[in-house]
């Protein structure tokens, strides 16, 4: 019997006690704060409910081709994952449990799965190869699709501080130069592009369990 893969939020306590052990605690504190206000404002007005139409607009594949999500979908339903960008460590995680524990399941029931992100089309290109990912990881330039959403957001004084000391630059590789990302967001989409079901984690600490993805996927499908 293959034995139960952790959670992502168990990983993610893995990934912060990493971050603990080898960071500076001056340098992780504004990390901190920024989380704890974040969980305080709670979810932004504005984000669609479900039975509202998925948001389209212009991506750009990992080879810098255009198209758009509906594109991308090609007619099939879908799980559209927006991340902040390669250098995120929680984003890197999040998406390489997708594949593992996501992957199967959507394959065989014919919906495609999507990760978005502002970043540069070499920055996708990472993402897909550094994790290993299977899926479309599409680029959003200058957040279109994300702000249509009501989902975008920008890093604390406190935070951007502590980026630049680990050698992030967000903005540099944001493909409009900004450092604006979207909250961790994972959408359920239907064949129609309407969307059935929604999760928005303003505190980017926190991430949609591959298990909630799969009930909202089956509920859609009737599977």
């Amino acid at each position: 019997m293959t034995p139960t893969e952790p959670t992502l939020a168990e990983q993610v306590a893995t990934l912060e006690a990493g971050l603990v052990a080898q960071a500076p605690a001056e340098l992780l504190a504004p990390f901190a704060a920024e989380q704890a206000a974040l969980d305080a404002a709670g979810l932004p007005e504005g984000i669609p409910t479900p039975g509202t139409p998925m948001p389209d607009g212009n991506v750009v594949d990992v080879h810098g081709e255009a198209t758009t999500l509906k594109q991308a979908r090609a007619g099939r339903p879908a799980v559209v994952v927006f991340y902040r960008g390669a250098w995120c460590p929680y984003c890197n995680l999040t998406l390489r449990t997708y594949e593992r524990q996501l992957m199967p399941a959507l394959a065989a029931e014919g919906v495609a799965l999507i990760a978005v992100s502002p970043q540069t089309p070499d920055g996708s290109l990472t993402m897909l190869e550094t994790n290993e990912l299977s899926y479309a990881v599409l680029s959003d330039p200058g957040n279109h699709i994300a702000g249509q959403l009501g989902i975008l957001t920008a890093a604390s004084d406190g935070a951007r501080a502590s980026q630049a000391a680990l050698g992030i630059d967000v903005a540099k590789g944001n493909a409009d130069g900004t450092d604006t990302v979207p909250m961790p967001t994972v959408l359920v989409v239907d064949a129609a592009g309407i969307i059935r079901w929604i999760d928005v984690h303003p505190n980017y600490g926190t991430r949609t369990e591959p298990a909630q993805i799969l009930e909202a996927v089956s509920a859609m499908t009737g599977g």
